[in-house]
């Protein structure tokens, strides 16, 4: 078979065969191929780049007035560390030593209550697992079934450590596991300079924070309706599942009630010291107020209280409303 060569004479004889309104047609037949292969290029990177692209999301703000001491006061404490933040603004109007670590004391059950009421509903039943919890208590048998409600009263008024056991103890996993949620959420809150090793606080090397963590951790566990309604309770009687047994609570905060205190968590060990954080509703505006390594935590705080009556000063802020 002979075979066909293609040579460049050939294919220049071809077109030249071809009639020129022909040839005249292949032209614009190329440049449409060419103009649609440019728009698939230049759909395609239309389309990446709108998947890319940040598109502006409707925010709105909510203004507070900014709070401020009328003047620069240094108040004579015996607290080591101690703050007051304003809640709405998240302002802290006082500070002494804010960065400095002190151990917490029974001020750990703000966070233990916070953890537990992630898990627990409040009509959970709980089984005491323990027949001794060391410090403060109302001596708890093992065995004793209690409402998780009623476990939180007993945590936050008398400061029970063995009905803040009892809640860990039944946290699946155990008190390891608990303690490892409370470490947790704590990150969660942004609390950095916040360590815990026990539910109770009775662990002075362990469990530590600052006034500055504390304030805000104050500030959160008052969202809860429930929990605000219990630190601002001064009795309560709880009683087992079976009724049984029967318990006589008392807060053990004695500025409860007084110039609009509500609260919030009492702690006292040997390291720590004297410690409270306190709640004060002043007409529209919420203040915690921490003391830590306190002498006299009730003095301590009544003299920072004394300074929302008469020495804070409001402003509005100028503020850039977004689109």
């Amino acid at each position: 078979m002979k075979k066909f060569h293609l040579s460049r004479k050939h294919v220049q004889s071809f077109f030249s065969r071809i009639d020129f309104p022909l040839r005249l047609l292949l032209i614009p037949s190329i440049l449409v191929g060419i103009i649609l292969i440019i728009g698939i290029i230049d759909l395609r990177l239309h389309l990446s780049m709108n998947q890319q692209k940040l598109h502006p999301m409707p925010l709105s703000y909510t203004i507070h007035d900014y709070p401020s001491l009328i003047e620069n006061i240094d108040p004579v404490i015996t607290a080591q560390s101690a703050s007051i933040l304003d809640v709405n603004s998240g302002v802290f109007l006082y500070e002494k030593n804010p960065l400095f670590h002190f151990s917490m004391a029974s001020t750990t059950k703000i966070m233990t209550a916070l953890v537990a009421l992630d898990y627990y509903k409040l009509h959970s039943v709980l089984t005491v697992q323990r027949d001794y919890v060391e410090g403060s208590g109302l001596h708890l048998y093992k065995g004793e079934k209690f409402y998780f409600s009623d476990l939180l009263y007993a945590m936050f008024l008398p400061s029970a450590n063995d009905a803040a056991y009892a809640v860990a103890d039944n946290y699946p996993g155990g008190i390891n596991a608990f303690v490892r949620a409370m470490n947790t959420k704590a990150t969660e809150l942004h609390l950095l300079s916040t360590k815990y090793t026990d539910p109770a606080g009775l662990e002075d090397d362990g469990d530590f924070t600052t006034v500055t963590d504390l304030a805000h951790l104050g500030s959160i566990i008052l969202q809860n309706k429930t929990i605000r309604a219990i630190v601002n309770t001064k009795y309560k009687y709880i009683t087992t599942i079976n009724d049984t047994n029967q318990y006589q609570l008392t807060n053990l905060n004695q500025l409860l009630g007084l110039d609009g205190v509500i609260g919030i968590k009492t702690g006292t060990t040997e390291g720590a010291g004297q410690v409270l954080v306190t709640a004060k509703q002043n007409g529209q505006h919420m203040y915690v107020i921490v003391v830590m390594e306190s002498e006299d935590r009730y003095a301590d705080t009544w003299t920072l209280l004394n300074l929302l009556d008469t020495d804070v000063i409001f402003a509005t802020p100028l503020a850039m409303v977004g689109p």
